[in-house]
C-alpha cells in the first residue's frame, strides 16, 4: 500500500498525545509493515509506563497430562488416552516436580493440563492444594479459562464457584492460554471443540472480579486474517479497561510442524 509521511505523522501524533489507536489504525500499522516505526512508538509508550525497566519471573512448568479431547488442529502436544505417547502425572509426580522449583530459583508454579476424559475435578484441586501446602511461599498460576470451563462442565458448578474453590485451595492467578483467536470463524476451523472466544472473556472477567489476575495471549500466523487479529486485540483491551486484571500480553507465533495445519508455512 502507498504510505505518505502524513499518514505516519497522524499515527505518531496520536500515540505521543496519548490517544487510543482505533481498529482502522491497527489495520494500517499491520499493512505498512514498518517494524522500526512501530517499534519506536511502542518503546515510547512502554517507557512512559515503566521507564527503562523490564520485569520477569522464574517459574516451573508442570504439564499434568497431554491427553485432551479437544484435539485442536494447531496443537502438536495433545494425545488420545490410548496413544503410546500419552501420559498423565499422578499427584505424587506433580508434587515431586513442584518441589524442585526452589532449587532453580523459581517463585511460581505454572500448572496446565488437557481436557482429559476420565480425570475427576478433585484430581486438579488436590494438586493445587498439595502444592500450596508444600510450598506456601511459591505463587501458583494454573489452569486456562478453557480448563476452568471444562471443570464447570465436569462438576455442574458455575465458573465463579470453580474459581472460588480453586482460589481457596491455593490458586493465585491464571495463565492466558486458550484465547487463540477469538473469531468464531477461526475457532470453527482450528478448535471447534473448545469454548468460544466470548466464553474465554467471560471467564477471565469473573476471575478478575474475584481478584485473580491473569495473562492474555494471541496465537497468530495460521488461518486468521489481519482484521481478526485486530478484533482480538481490541476485545482484550476492552476487558482490561473494565477489570484491569491482565498482568501481561503474550503473542504466540504458530509453529506448524507436527500439527494438522502443517501445510501452513
Amino acid at each position: 500500500m502507498e504510505v505518505t509521511k502524513t499518514d505516519l505523522k497522524r499515527i505518531e501524533e496520536k500515540v505521543l498525545s496519548g490517544q487510543r489507536l482505533t481498529w482502522e489504525d491497527g489495520i494500517f500499522l499491520y499493512k505498512i509493515n514498518d517494524l522500526l516505526f512501530l517499534g519506536a512508538l511502542a518503546r515510547y509508550v512502554k517507557e512512559k509506563k515503566t521507564g527503562n525497566y523490564a520485569y520477569f519471573n522464574v517459574n516451573r512448568h508442570i504439564n499434568l497430562t497431554n491427553v485432551c479431547t479437544s484435539r485442536c488442529k494447531f496443537c502438536a502436544f495433545s494425545a488420545d488416552k490410548d496413544d503410546s505417547h500419552a501420559y498423565t502425572m499422578t499427584l505424587e509426580e506433580a508434587l515431586e516436580r513442584a518441589l524442585g522449583a526452589p532449587k532453580i530459583g523459581a517463585t511460581e508454579l505454572h500448572i496446565v493440563s488437557g481436557m482429559h476424559p476420565d480425570l475427576p475435578y478433585s484430581y486438579y484441586r488436590d494438586i493445587i492444594s498439595e502444592c500450596k501446602k508444600a510450598l506456601p511461599d511459591v505463587h501458583i498460576q494454573a489452569f486456562t479459562a478453557i480448563e476452568i470451563d471444562y471443570f464447570s462442565q465436569l462438576t455442574g458448578m458455575s465458573v465463579r464457584e470453580v474459581l472460588e474453590d480453586l482460589k481457596e485451595a491455593g490458586l493465585g492467578s491464571m495463565p492466558g492460554g486458550g484465547a487463540e483467536i477469538f473469531s468464531n470463524r477461526v475457532r470453527g476451523i482450528t478448535c471447534s471443540k473448545k469454548a468460544s472466544g466470548e466464553r474465554w472473556l467471560e471467564i477471565m472477567r469473573t476471575a478478575h472480579e474475584l481478584g485473580l489476575r491473569s495473562n492474555a495471549t494471541m496465537l497468530y500466523g495460521h488461518v486468521e486474517t489481519i482484521e481478526e487479529r485486530i478484533d482480538h486485540l481490541l476485545k482484550l483491551r476492552e476487558l482490561q479497561d473494565e477489570t484491569g486484571g491482565f498482568q501481561s500480553f503474550i503473542p504466540l507465533p504458530f509453529h506448524p510442524d507436527n500439527t494438522k495445519l502443517a501445510s501452513i508455512k
